[in-house]
């Protein structure tokens, strides 16, 4: 009986081995198929957004037009003028001119001899019969004026005006056909962070175009002008660029380039233009008459500091102090005394030497105008006979 359980063992032992042996090497014989389990493929990785792309792509479908100021560049480059000056200038006479040893040797070449200096700058042409718009000191003592058109032709011209305190100047050219004259932008339409374009002649290097943004409004005090209400612009201002055109994003004038603050003669970003507003007034003032009117009334006057307030016992520094006045002038016949404060003329208040200068200057001579003061604390009012303000004196 052991021996048959010892067989049987043996033989399902082989059995199971051949059976391991045929399911592995050879399993059709068996009558199955190989079972093959597939994966399903992963699902591709989302693309990282690419930043470079995305920018590219939104330029490329943006507006070109948009980022171009082309149109306002075309639109006033006509508009805006050369001006080239020359003036005759002796050189000094020798002091042993009139020596006859001395003019033994070296005969008469020491004589003084007429020289003629050149000047550039730019200009503006403001009416289609020839009228062009510059800055006083372009064209001041020239006796030769040519102004250069953006076709190519040159022109002499001849000044109708200057006004050497707001330092304007019109000049009158003569053409066959009309002229393309700019366009003035809208009273109150200026305003800070607005782009602007300063087109002129910088440095004599022919017509140029540069751009910037306002910087501010309104700048005074700054030493340039007896009158300044000044724009300011980062737009490249350089030496020629004078009397040139401040153009708006449309193309219309909106100021005449005129200085520019820096330690080497160029750009540092620190332009001024005479707003389009105060020139066209002194413009037409010119063009009508050939001068400028102003009113005054003869007075110097002083800032209130806070310690000439606190002298004088004002409860603000708003006004101006009368610091002198001239014997026989306007302020002198009414009354008015050194020590005086001014408040307001004609019931606009006076905030600063600034406002009181140019509410005067506004007034017509011969007109009469009341004064609000304060002396000795108390306010009184002043009627004052508006006299014409003389012209400005030239230095040397």
């Amino acid at each position: 009986m052991r021996r048959l359980w010892l067989m049987f063992a043996q033989a399902v032992t082989v059995a199971l081995a051949l059976l391991f042996v045929v399911s592995t090497l050879k399993p059709e014989w068996l009558g199955r198929a190989p079972q093959f389990v597939t994966q399903p493929a992963p699902a591709p990785a989302a693309a990282k957004p690419n930043p470079v792309a995305q920018i590219t792509s939104s330029v490329a479908a943006a507006d070109v037009n948009s980022l171009s100021y082309a149109s306002a560049a075309s639109k006033a480059l006509p508009s805006v003028v050369h001006i080239f000056t020359s003036k005759e200038i002796k050189s000094p006479r020798h002091p042993f001119a009139n020596d006859p040893i001395f003019r033994h040797f070296f005969g008469d070449r020491f004589e003084s001899m007429p020289q003629r200096r050149s000047g550039l700058g730019s200009g503006v042409i403001v009416s289609p019969d020839g009228y062009v718009l510059t800055n006083n000191h372009v064209i001041d003592a020239a006796d030769e004026i040519e102004v250069a058109l953006q076709d190519g032709r040159k022109l002499r011209a001849r000044t109708v005006g200057m006004d050497p305190e707001s330092d304007l100047a019109v000049l009158k050219i003569q053409s066959d056909d009309k002229l393309a004259a700019v366009s003035f932008a809208p009273a109150g339409s200026v305003h800070v962070g607005d782009v602007a374009l300063a087109i002129g002649n910088p440095f004599g290097v022919g017509q140029t175009v540069t751009m910037g943004i306002v910087s501010a409004m309104g700048r005074t005090a700054l030493g340039i002008n007896t009158f300044e209400d000044f724009i300011q612009t980062d737009a490249a201002i350089n030496p020629g660029n004078s009397g040139g055109a401040l153009v708006d994003s449309n193309g219309n004038l909106i100021g005449i380039n005129t200085a520019i603050a820096s330690d080497s003669s160029g750009s540092m970003g620190i332009g001024f233009a005479i707003p389009v507003t105060l020139a066209s007034n002194v413009m037409e003032q010119i063009i009508r008459t050939g001068t400028v009117t102003r009113g005054w009334i003869g007075v110097e006057v002083q800032e209130i500091t806070p310690e000439l307030a606190e002298s004088f016992g004002l409860a603000s520094r708003e006004g101006t102090l009368v610091a002198g006045v001239m014997r026989g002038g306007p302020a002198d016949k009414a009354g008015i005394r050194p020590g005086d404060v001014l408040t307001a003329v004609d019931g606009k208040a006076i905030h600063d030497n600034h406002s009181m200068l140019d509410l005067v200057a506004a007034l017509p001579p011969g007109s009469g105008a009341r004064f609000r003061i304060l002396r000795d604390k108390q306010a009184a009012d002043i009627e004052v006979q508006i006299g014409k303000r003389p012209p400005l004196k030239k230095e040397g």
